[in-house]
C-alpha cells in the first residue's frame, strides 16, 4: 500500500517550471542564506536546488504544499553539502566574508535614529556570529522553527526526523546561543541614570 504525501494536490498543468517555481525563489534563498550564513553558499545551494528540481516539475504540480516541501529538499541539499565538504581533501582557503552584503540589511527598518539603527547593527552581527557557530542541524531547525515559524510537527514531516530529535536539536540551539549572547538586563536606550 502506498503512502500518501501529505503535500500533493492539483495544479493546472498548463504551469511551467518557472511560473512555478519564481514566488518561491526569494523564500528558499531567504532560508538558505540562514542556514549557511553567506551569501555565496546561499546561491549556491538554492541553484543546486532549483537544478535538481527542474525535471521533476511534473511532479511538483502535484504538491499541495509546495513552500514545506521545498524546504524539505533545500534542507536535505543543505545536509548533504555539508557531508560533502566535510569529506572533501580541499580545504576551503576563503574563510573572510567580510564585504558581503547581508540580505537581513536589506529589510526596511523602523528605528527612530542612527543609535538604534548601530545597535540594530551590532546584534544582527553577533546573532549571525552566534547562528554559524551551532551544527547545520541546529542551525536548519532553529531557522526553520524560530525565524520561519514551522511547527516541530511540521518539520517533523519536512524533515522526516523524529519529533523528539527535534525538541532535542531545538533546546540544545537555544541553550547554545543564550551562552553566546548574554543578554544584558536593560538596553544602552533604557537605562536608568542615578
Amino acid at each position: 500500500m502506498a503512502t500518501v504525501s501529505p503535500y500533493r494536490q492539483a495544479r493546472p498543468d498548463e504551469v511551467n517550471f518557472d511560473d512555478l517555481m519564481r514566488p518561491q525563489v526569494e523564500y528558499l534563498y531567504r532560508l538558505a542564506w540562514r542556514f549557511t550564513g553567506s551569501v555565496a553558499d546561499a546561491e549556491d545551494l538554492v541553484q543546486d536546488v532549483l537544478l535538481k528540481l527542474f525535471p521533476r516539475t511534473q511532479e511538483m504540480l502535484g504538491i499541495q504544499k509546495l513552500r514545506p516541501w521545498l524546504a524539505r529538499v533545500l534542507y536535505h541539499q543543505y545536509v548533504d553539502s555539508v557531508r560533502q565538504r566535510a569529506r572533501s581533501p580541499a580545504l576551503e582557503l576563503v574563510a573572510d566574508t567580510e564585504g558581503e552584503d547581508d540580505p537581513l540589511d536589506t529589510l526596511p527598518s523602523a528605528a527612530a535614529g542612527p543609535e538604534e539603527q548601530v545597535e540594530q547593527s551590532a546584534w544582527r552581527e553577533r546573532l549571525v556570529a552566534a547562528l554559524g557557530q551551532l551544527n547545520p542541524e541546529q542551525r536548519a531547525v532553529v531557522a526553520m522553527h524560530d525565524v520561519e515559524g514551522y511547527s516541530l510537527e511540521e518539520l517533523e514531516t519536512m524533515l522526516e526526523t523524529p519529533l523528539g530529535t527535534l525538541k532535542s536539536r531545538l533546546h540544545r540551539a537555544r541553550q547554545r546561543l543564550r551562552a553566546l549572547l548574554p543578554m544584558e538586563p536593560f538596553s544602552g536606550g533604557k537605562r536608568v541614570n542615578p
